[in-house]
């Protein structure tokens, strides 16, 4: 595969590459909140050659007062790219079933932890399908790789700084965003001064990311530019890496807040907002 333009690489260029036998290693990381088990789907059916990896077990630690899908120990996250199959001179793909949503946080965490070359399936796994890709069922055991880990390639914003971004991107869906429903956490609305930028947003009608163009003109109309201190969160801290993602693709550095809302109402003190202003300075 060839040099790294673009968080993203399209269906065509993974077949390409996989039919040339210079295929990168691909991890599939299916996980919906309240779906059904990723595993199973991935046995049904995936890219050939292809590792499963588990988003609660290798992308995260267990719920607690830090949100309920904190940063994994960078031993375990090790540990878990190397049973996987990554090793730090080969490229990665990372596709799930649901838009990318899932495969950013596999993105942004081996980004952070200093893997060079991580690229998300454009599209998912229905564009690998749409694209004639061939299909493997049944598990898979990886040739271990030898990738280490070292924090700091992506920034990250902590709890008790958040409010002080410029712009602070909040990732869910608009009705979570102005509290008017709140289907997980305890309580409903947004950090004062948040703008939202569903993950929606960043997606064509079919499933794909919007060119960079066109997302860096949705997230400049909230203030998140290119010369702006901009950190995103969601509610657990894993969608919001789909817009870190098309920031990134946009041109735009954002930090991930990753303790996000579950974090923040862990403590009833801070103060919630509501309704759909968007509250920016």
């Amino acid at each position: 595969m060839g040099r790294v333009t673009s968080p993203l690489i399209t269906a065509e260029e993974l077949l390409a590459a996989v039919t040339a036998g210079d295929a990168p290693t691909v991890l599939d990381v299916r996980w919906r909140l309240g779906g059904p088990p990723g595993r199973e789907e991935f046995e049904r059916g995936h890219v050939p050659g292809s590792a499963y990896v588990d988003l609660d077990r290798d992308l995260a630690s267990p719920a607690g007062p830090r949100g309920r899908h904190p940063l994994p120990p960078t031993d375990v996250l090790e540990a878990a790219m190397r049973a996987a199959g990554v090793s730090g001179d080969r490229p990665v793909v990372v596709l799930d079933d649901w838009a990318g949503r899932a495969a950013a946080r596999a993105w942004w965490l081996l980004r952070f932890h200093g893997h060079p070359d991580v690229r998300v399936l454009d599209g998912a796994w229905p564009a690998w399908l749409a694209a004639g890709g061939p299909v493997e069922t049944g598990p898979t055991t990886p040739e271990p790789g030898d990738f280490t880990a070292r924090p700091g390639g992506m920034p990250v914003v902590e709890v008790d700084g958040v409010r002080d971004a410029e712009v602070l991107v909040d990732a869910r869906a608009p009705e979570r965003y102005r509290g008017d429903v709140e289907p997980v956490d305890p309580v409903g609305g947004h950090v004062p001064g948040a703008v939202n930028v569903p993950t929606d947003i960043n997606l064509r009608a079919d499933g794909r990311f919007r060119n960079p163009a066109q997302l860096r003109a949705f997230y400049a109309a909230e203030g998140a530019t290119t010369d702006a201190d901009v950190a995103a969160y969601c509610g657990s801290g894993v969608t919001a890496t789909h817009d870190v993602l098309a920031m990134e693709v946009a041109g735009v550095r954002a930090a991930l807040w990753p303790g996000s809302w579950s974090e923040w109402v862990a403590d009833p003190s801070r103060p919630v907002a509501t309704g759909p202003t968007s509250g920016r300075p």
